[in-house]
């Protein structure tokens, strides 16, 4: 009789199995369903194929298709068939990394003698990638010295640079030996895994999408590669609405609806992610910071400003040119003195804190600006308003005692979703990020405290959240919070961080009620994240729809003809003393072709008057959603319902 192994399971109970025995067969030997969705089975937290050997003492889950993990790994096996296909279809071609990202995968090539691919090419690469599915070829796992990887890779120099490499990601984590993944005999690649069984398990639900080109590594030093997109699902039903969403997202894509709504543009003679906006988009922002100023005000923050630049010593005091110089724009020299366009404006905060004693009894003492910073991006990761150059942070400082930590931010965790919701977002999830032992500064005793106070703050607030740990900055743990638009995409929204770098850097202290002299602690807050990103994001989720409160245009009339035009005037007056955004679209052209033009404008409400209207002093109000328009509304009655419809939040 063969020997027998325990294994733990996910509900903490215990199972005899014979040794041996694989991940596959253990998911059988639970159920024929759970078999059947069986991707790959985590082993003592790590993925593993499902053909792994179990060991004594293994803690063992099967992980499905309709999990996260399950179609991460879906979609990384399809992207070794994309790989399969170009390269069988395209002779010549060199390869270089294939990872899954969220929603789908991309691979990249260089094709011979510099050639990109078509539209008409990704039809004849799907449809040979379908024919790979079809024969069911297996993923066989291989370990290698770096010596004969170079040899089974010798016509492909991306993948001898990847070799030569120290631990890169499509290697082994051993420095000294690769992995790789074979579909004997037709395909070979660097992979850790793992993957599914054989092509023909799991892999039919998938399309690819585009093409682009991309810098070798991200870096426009090196060459330029075609990268192939496409995304891959569990089922049938998942994939048609994936590509349902991406339909949506592209009716709703922030890009074209400024250009549409004459919000913003990006003018070639002031640099790529440099926006400028338009009469219509500045109003909405103003209109964004209004509401967000006057919220602060109620909540006890006190406004301040500092300069776009600073000279260089401020950012080696607070350590940006040690972390972040990359990603900061050239110095400027200028009387004897070196300056940065600045990358943050906490340091500014920090000096703002220093300029005089503080006491205990001023604390918490909460900064707040909207202060311009600039951070370099490399081209091909500018996006619209998403990425951008130019970055408008709401930033906020909080300096505190430490006794206070705990209640600063559980009052700071609600502040920020009040205001989140005030702009029509409601489904939230939260990251919390801690320490990576052999990556921080600071005691475990802080960490501990700060870390500890954080995930009380998201209990109080009662948001679903995860614990990401080790992912922490060296500096400080941090909570990321993350909102769902109306198609269910997810952003990152704000993020609040408790530091404990700055404070010991510039010397911060107050004076505590013993007399003694005491290190606040200092809590980072960014709430929209930046003014343009967050912009960009709303346009998207309401599809350039903005909230009445936030909608650049609110009322546009549009009399019926000229003879109706002292009406409409008077309409129009009455709406502007009451504050509202009101426009008159004159009768010199058809009134269908006007109201078109309101609504294209996603005005949120196109009020028609007549003759009847004049003699009844009404109007007729074709509001935005809504089929068919509403006739005979009083004047004031239609204001009374514009008064609360048009209220900012709050």
């Amino acid at each position: 009789m063969a020997s027998e192994i325990t294994i733990r399971l996910p509900d903490g109970s215990s199972r005899e199995v014979p040794a041996g025995t694989t991940g596959a067969q253990q998911a059988a030997s639970i159920g024929r369903r759970l078999a059947a969705a069986a991707v790959v089975v985590e082993v003592n937290g790590f993925w593993r194929d499902l053909a792994t050997e179990l060991q004594d003492g293994d803690e063992v889950a099967v992980v499905t298709s309709d999990s996260d993990a399950g179609r991460y790994v879906i979609r990384h096996s399809t992207a070794h068939v994309l790989a399969q296909a170009v390269l069988g279809l395209f002779p010549g071609t060199d390869f270089g990394i294939g990872p899954p990202v969220e929603d789908g995968f991309y691979y990249d090539f260089a094709l011979p003698d510099g050639g990109t691919f078509t539209p008409d090419d990704l039809p004849r690469i799907e449809a040979r990638m379908r024919e790979i599915l079809a024969e069911a070829q297996p993923f066989v796992r291989g370990e290698h010295s770096k010596d004969e990887a170079r040899e089974i890779f010798k016509d492909h120099p991306l993948k001898l640079e990847i070799i030569d490499g120290a631990e890169d990601p499509m290697a082994g984590t051993d420095t000294d030996r690769v992995s790789t993944y074979a579909n004997p005999p037709r395909f070979i690649d660097l992979c850790r895994g793992p993957h599914v069984e054989h092509t023909g398990r799991h892999l039919g639900h998938f399309a690819l999408l585009r093409t682009a080109g991309a810098y070798w590594r991200g870096d426009e030093k090196n060459q330029q590669l075609q990268r192939i997109y496409g995304t891959a699902w569990e089922s049938k039903q998942a994939l048609a609405d994936h590509l349902h969403r991406l339909e949506e997202a592209e009716k709703r894509d922030h890009r074209k609806l400024g250009v549409e709504l004459d919000l913003f543009s990006f003018p070639s003679d002031i640099g790529g992610g440099l926006p400028v906006f338009h009469p219509k988009g500045g109003l909405i922002r103003k209109l964004m910071e209004d509401y967000s100023r006057r919220e602060h005000e109620r909540a006890g923050y006190s406004f301040v400003s500092t300069p776009h630049i600073a000279k260089s010593t401020l950012f080696e005091r607070s350590g940006h040119l040690d972390w972040y110089a990359d990603g900061m724009y050239p110095p400027m020299e200028m009387e004897g003195a070196t300056y940065y366009p600045k990358p943050m404006n906490c340091p500014g905060h920090m000096l703002i804190y220093l300029a005089r004693q503080k006491s205990y009894r001023e604390l918490p003492l909460r900064l707040f600006e909207f202060g311009t910073v600039y951070r370099f991006e490399r081209s091909g990761q500018i996006h619209g308003l998403t990425r951008v150059r130019g970055i408008t942070m709401d930033d906020s400082h909080i300096f505190c005692a430490p006794e206070q930590l705990q209640d600063e931010l559980a009052s700071l965790l609600a502040f920020v979703f009040r205001l989140l919701r005030g702009f029509g977002l409601e489904d939230f999830q939260a990251e919390l990020s801690t320490r990576n032992p052999e990556k921080m500064i600071g005691t475990h005793e802080q960490w501990g405290a700060a870390e500890a106070a954080l995930e009380e703050a998201l209990k109080a607030a009662a948001v679903d959240y995860v614990v990401s740990p080790g992912e922490a900055a060296f500096y400080a743990p941090k909570i990321d919070v993350h909102a769902r638009d109306a198609i269910g995409r997810k952003w990152q929204l704000s993020t609040l961080q408790v530091d404990f770098q700055l404070p010991e850097r510039f010397d911060l202290e107050y004076m505590a009620a013993d007399g003694t002299r005491k290190r606040p602690h200092v809590i980072h807050r960014a709430l929209f994240g930046s003014v343009e990103r967050f912009l960009g994001i709303l346009l998207e989720h309401y599809a350039g729809a903005l909230p009445t409160w936030l909608s650049p245009v609110q009322v546009a009339v549009c009399p019926v003809s000229s003879d109706h035009e002292e009406w409409a005037g008077q309409v129009v007056e009455r709406l502007a003393a009451e504050g509202y955004r009101v426009e008159l679209a004159a009768a010199d052209e058809q009134l269908g072709a006007r109201i078109r033009k309101a609504k294209l404008a996603k005005v949120p409400h196109v009020v028609v008057v007549g003759g009847e209207d004049v003699a009844a002093g009404t109007v007729a109000d074709n509001a935005r959603g809504e089929g068919r328009p509403e006739k005979g509304i009083a004047l004031e009655e239609f204001l009374q319902r514009l008064r609360i419809e048009a209220a900012m939040p709050g």
